[in-house]
């Protein structure tokens, strides 16, 4: 029986790279002196910390141009809102997005069952295994979730035959 499994995975090591690129930027550039910009990455996400809230909206844009340039989706990290700190700067998180939410793999499942295919899909922990007879099939699978408008990127992975 053939199957392959979807997922949304983010490489890792293509974040940290251009979050050094970024920081790098950052330094040098003229219109961030002074303003004690910084760029950090924790268990939540990638922290962004200006002395102003434009500033720390510039330092984001900066930030989404080397995930760009570095072939990172943007559909994997999501810009909270900007947030006043004590010292009366402002902090922006950067939420990393990595798996399938329940929610969202729920819809994939649907789709894939009223498509009607010989294809049986189960959702497991952050990804879907999709399950088949026929190789064709499970081509069709990957060319309707394409499809799908979710907001995530999909990675279609472990294809056996």
């Amino acid at each position: 029986m053939a199957s392959f499994d979807i997922v949304s995975k983010v490489e890792w090591h293509e974040i940290d790279n251009a979050l050094g690129q970024a920081t790098k930027e950052i330094t040098q550039r003229f219109d961030f002196k002074d303003t004690e910009t910084t760029l950090e990455r924790g268990s939540d996400g990638i922290t962004i910390r200006s002395s102003s809230e434009d500033r720390a909206k510039a330092a984001l844009t900066v930030l989404q141009e080397k995930l760009v340039r570095r072939k990172v989706s943007l559909k994997h990290i999501d810009p909270q809102k900007p947030e006043a700190t004590g010292k009366g700067g402002t902090r922006i998180l950067v939420k990393v997005l990595e798996g399938i939410e329940t929610e969202k793999a729920r819809k994939i499942v649907q789709a894939i069952k009223d498509a009607k295919l010989k294809v049986q899909s189960q959702i497991q922990e952050l990804q879907v295994r999709v399950q088949g007879k026929n190789r064709d099939d499970l081509q069709l699978v990957i060319a309707l979730v394409r499809k799908l408008e979710l907001g995530l990127e999909l990675q279609f992975v472990n294809f056996r035959d």
